[in-house]
C-alpha cells in the first residue's frame, strides 16, 4: 500500500464523517462547517485524480462563495432549529432504506465504468491541451443537451422559489414599472402662481414711562 492509497482512505473517511455530522450535528452553523470540511476533503480526492480543475472550482465556487452566503444567511436569520428537527429520528429507519437504495443504484450504474481492463493511452495532442478545455470540448460538444436541460430546470427552480417566496404585503412600497414609464411631466410637476407678499416692518411700542 503507497502513500497515494493512504491518502485516498484518509480523505473518504474524513469525507463521509463529516457528511455524516452534517446532517446529525444540533447547530446549524456546525452542519455549514462540517460541509466545508466534505468539500474541501472531496477536492483533495478529485486532485488526487488528476481532474485540477473540479478541485479548484470546488473549492472557489462551493467553499468560498456558496458556503460563506450560507453561513451569513444561517447566522442573520437565527432561526430555532430545534423545532426543525422535530421527528428527526423516527424518519431515520425510512430515509435509511431510501439511501441504500439509490446508494445501490449509483452503484450498479458506476461500477462498470471502473472495470478497465488496460488503461488507454492519451493521444499527445489532446495531453497539451489540458483538463479545463477537454471538459468544456466533452461538455458543450457530446453532452450539449443534457447541459441545456439542467440549464432550463435550474432557471425553472429559480423562478418558482421566487414565486413561493413572493408575498405581497400591504405595509410594503413596491414600484410599478409600467406605470413609471408611462407618467408625464403634469403629472408629477404642479406649477402653482402665488402673488407676492409684502411684509410690514413690525412697530416699535413705546413704553409709558408714567405708569405705575
Amino acid at each position: 500500500m503507497n502513500i497515494t492509497t493512504l491518502l485516498f482512505y484518509f480523505f473518504s473517511v474524513v469525507l463521509l464523517g463529516s457528511s455524516v455530522l452534517v446532517i446529525t450535528a444540533r447547530s446549524t452553523v456546525y452542519s455549514a462547517l462540517f460541509l466545508i470540511l466534505a468539500f474541501f476533503n472531496a477536492s483533495c480526492i478529485w486532485m488526487m485524480l488528476k481532474a485540477e480543475f473540479l478541485a479548484i472550482t470546488l473549492v472557489l465556487v462551493y467553499i468560498g462563495a456558496v458556503m460563506v452566503l450560507f453561513l451569513f444567511v444561517v447566522m442573520m436569520l437565527d432561526f430555532d432549529s430545534d423545532t426543525v428537527r422535530k421527528g428527526f429520528w423516527k424518519h431515520v429507519p425510512a430515509a435509511g432504506l431510501i439511501g441504500a437504495f439509490i446508494a445501490l443504484e449509483m452503484a450498479l450504474i458506476l461500477m462498470p465504468g471502473f472495470r478497465v481492463s488496460e488503461a488507454q493511452p492519451v493521444p499527445e495532442a489532446l495531453a497539451k491541451l489540458g483538463n479545463a478545455k477537454l471538459l468544456g470540448i466533452n461538455i458543450y460538444t457530446h453532452y450539449l443537451a443534457p447541459l441545456q436541460i439542467a440549464a432550463v430546470l435550474l432557471l425553472v427552480a429559480i423562478i418558482a422559489a421566487i414565486a413561493l417566496t413572493l408575498r405581497g404585503r400591504k405595509d410594503s412600497r413596491h414600484q410599478d414599472p409600467s406605470e413609471q414609464v408611462r407618467v408625464k411631466k403634469g403629472d408629477r410637476l404642479r406649477i402653482v402662481k402665488v402673488a407676492p407678499t409684502v411684509e410690514q416692518p413690525a412697530v416699535p411700542v413705546e413704553k409709558n414711562e408714567g405708569a405705575a
